[in-house]
């Protein structure tokens, strides 16, 4: 796991959740942190502004998801769009 990733998504999950960030850690789940569905939805929105990707297409469990699992997901998607950049 990528730690600045994972500070700047916790940023962001402490943002919505009006949470103390010192308090996440990767095995919580939003709905763990009191996060509800639209506003799980919006903590994805702006995951995917803050670092300018798109997750696929899916219908996640934004529920039981871990903030490891959000994590491991920008990861991803940050791979793919580098493995998609054309080459300079």
């Amino acid at each position: 796991m990528d730690q600045a990733i994972a500070d700047q998504v916790f940023d962001i999950v402490a943002k919505h959740g009006d949470l103390d960030r010192a308090t996440l850690t990767p095995a919580a789940t939003l709905k763990d942190l009191g996060i509800d569905s639209l506003e799980a939805i919006e903590t994805i929105f702006d995951v995917e502004e803050h670092f300018n990707i798109n997750f696929p297409n899916q219908d996640p469990n934004l529920d039981d998801g871990t903030l490891a699992g959000l994590i491991s997901s920008v990861e991803q998607a940050l791979a793919l769009k580098a493995s998609a950049a054309p080459a300079a």
